[in-house]
């Protein structure tokens, strides 16, 4: 019994295969690329656990990059949103809170920290909070400014809307929406103790304090750029 289906030529009288136009004699004559075909298969049981460990490998290297790469990223924007934060009337400190303080592989969030003066103007630092938001929003990240009085009073976050006064907007869960144009007082929901805002984890404005021991990429990413930024600016006054 022949192994291979045969059709006649339309000329010639001889043979030829429906596979693939191999040629058949008394058997099946194979091409070379049947025969590369022939070995794969037969090493294949062989190869498994060897490629399965190397698609594990590199699942794990493009994980890990991600990981950096997610953290580099927010640190990145943190550090300009701190520069900015540090130019505006009425703010007396900047510092970082949450995981993007620890050494987290992949936080879900970039957490600051501000401490402003009772009358200060909070419109300029909700557009930075707006832009520090909608860049980590591009990563699937979030982000929220916190806000405390001079006496550490945690008094909320930063309004994400564009426009913020009374009345505007009567889904917004703020306690007095628009009293203070661009304060969310949602302290229903979020709220921070006083040992948190009096003592953050790390102050990077207008001094460098550190009260926990730093990742290396929060050492090397924000803490030495705001360094060099603030030599800069002394520099720049002398």
């Amino acid at each position: 019994m022949k192994l291979c289906y045969e059709t006649s030529t339309a000329m010639g009288g001889g043979t030829s295969s429906l596979l693939d136009g191999h040629k058949i004699g008394n058997g099946c004559n194979l091409t070379a690329r049947s025969k590369t075909d022939a070995r794969k298969r037969r090493c294949a049981p062989l190869l498994a656990p060897f490629n399965a460990s190397v698609r594990h490998h590199k699942m794990a290297q493009r994980v890990a990059d991600t990981d950096f790469s997610i953290r580099g990223f927010l640190l990145s924007e943190v550090l300009r949103f701190v520069k900015y934060a540090a130019t505006c009337p009425g703010v007396r400190r900047v510092a970082v809170v949450g995981s993007l303080a620890t050494d987290k592989h992949d936080p879900k969030d970039a957490d600051v920290l501000v401490i402003v003066d009772d009358d200060a103007d909070l419109t300029p630092l909700a557009a930075a909070g707006r832009r520090l938001k909608g860049r980590a929003q591009s990563r699937n990240k979030g982000a929220d400014i916190f806000l405390a009085d001079p006496s550490g009073n945690y008094i909320g976050r930063t309004c994400h809307w564009r426009e913020c006064r009374p009345g505007i907007r009567a889904s917004c869960d703020a306690r007095h929406c628009g009293r203070r144009a661009f304060l969310h007082d949602d302290l229903d929901d979020v709220t921070l103790g006083r040992a948190l805002t009096t003592a953050p984890p790390l102050e990077l404005w207008p001094s460098i304090v550190r009260r926990v021991e730093l990742p290396e990429d929060v050492e090397l990413q924000l803490v030495r750029p705001i360094e060099a930024h603030r030599a800069q600016i002394g520099t720049r006054g002398a």
